[in-house]
């Protein structure tokens, strides 16, 4: 029988970390620094001593970010996860966005606006609001403003996953 699911608005966009646009996209396997593991896909990642660690320390600045931590693409996952709750691998390699556009979770009371700039939480996580999670409005120096390439491509759907755009 089929589901006759009505979306008043629109469908849900993803999930987090999910590559979008795959053609217009540069994505780099990168080494996963074991000793400090991104803990969720579609994060802003760093590169230290070679290796991706997530962002992590209120000094860590916009200069610092080295990409977006993506979910393996084509779609792999190790089979036991819930739908949408799969973790980062803790060791080996992890594909890194460098260039193009990914799904991420929008924390924060801001909606995302077309164009809007893009924070990147650096300090003081609290609940919904991760270091390493993206965010449409400044909030002191909790987070820092990506350069002008990195832009909402629109709002936010209903659970709060919305599209940058990076260049970097």
């Amino acid at each position: 029988m089929p589901s006759l699911q009505a979306y008043t608005y629109r469908m849900p966009a993803g999930f987090a970390g999910d590559l979008q646009r795959a053609e217009a996209s540069t994505v780099e396997p990168q080494l996963i620094d074991s000793s400090a593991p991104p803990t969720a896909f579609g994060v802003a990642v760093k590169m230290v001593n070679g290796k991706v660690q997530p962002i992590n320390s209120g000094s860590d600045t916009a200069a610092l970010v080295y990409g977006v931590n993506l979910r393996a693409y084509p779609i792999q996952t190790n089979g036991s996860d819930p739908l949408g709750t799969s973790t980062p691998p803790v060791a080996g390699l992890t594909d890194i966005l460098k260039r193009g556009y990914v799904n991420v979770q929008l924390n924060g009371a801001t909606a995302a606006a077309k164009g809007g700039t893009v924070y990147v939480r650096v300090a003081n996580a609290s609940a919904g609001k991760p270091i390493g999670g993206f965010e449409a409005a400044a909030d002191g120096a909790n987070t820092v403003a990506m350069p002008a390439s990195w832009y909402f491509t629109g709002p936010a759907d209903a659970y709060s996953i919305t599209e940058i755009a990076i260049n970097i």
